[in-house]
């Protein structure tokens, strides 16, 4: 079940964000975002959670700044990114776009096979968004060096 993200679940969602993303700031093409109450949805599943998606809606665009799966394969991300299509076509926002890092290949399979277009590659964006946010990993998935910048969207 989708379900707009609530004070049950706030808690939780956080320290899941500290644990896998050294949150609560998240860094995207330079600008440094505090996800700590940014607008979402989860999925619970016999109350339990098993997923969540948060977003910004600025300037006509939605981000997604973070999703996780935590129940994967199971239609838990394709639900919430849907979430956000739908609200941000309430919100009349022109498209719907994401960062990735690229050692995240699992991720850019993901988004190619959900539907989102690759629109941007940001070469060596990581040392800029370590000078916002030291606590970015030098490695990530299966060691890969954390360099660039994948940018992924749909236009509505």
């Amino acid at each position: 079940m989708i379900l707009p993200i609530n004070k049950e679940f706030r808690p939780q969602v956080n320290q899941l964000i500290a644990e896998e993303w050294a949150g609560p700031m998240i860094v995207t093409k330079g600008v440094c975002h505090d996800v700590s109450n940014a607008d979402g949805f989860i999925s619970v599943d016999d109350g339990k959670l098993t997923g969540y998606v948060l977003y910004a809606i600025e300037g006509g665009q939605c981000e997604i700044l973070v999703l996780h799966s935590i129940l994967e394969n199971h239609g838990i991300g394709s639900a919430l990114i849907r979430t956000v299509i739908d609200v941000a076509k309430a919100h009349h926002c022109t498209r719907v776009w994401l960062i990735t890092t690229n050692d995240n290949t699992h991720a850019i399979r993901y988004y190619q096979k959900f539907g989102l277009e690759l629109k941007g590659v940001f070469l060596n964006a990581l040392d800029e968004s370590r000078k916002l946010k030291p606590t970015i990993p030098k490695f990530g998935i299966d060691g890969i060096p954390i360099q660039h910048e994948f940018e992924f969207s749909c236009s509505l």
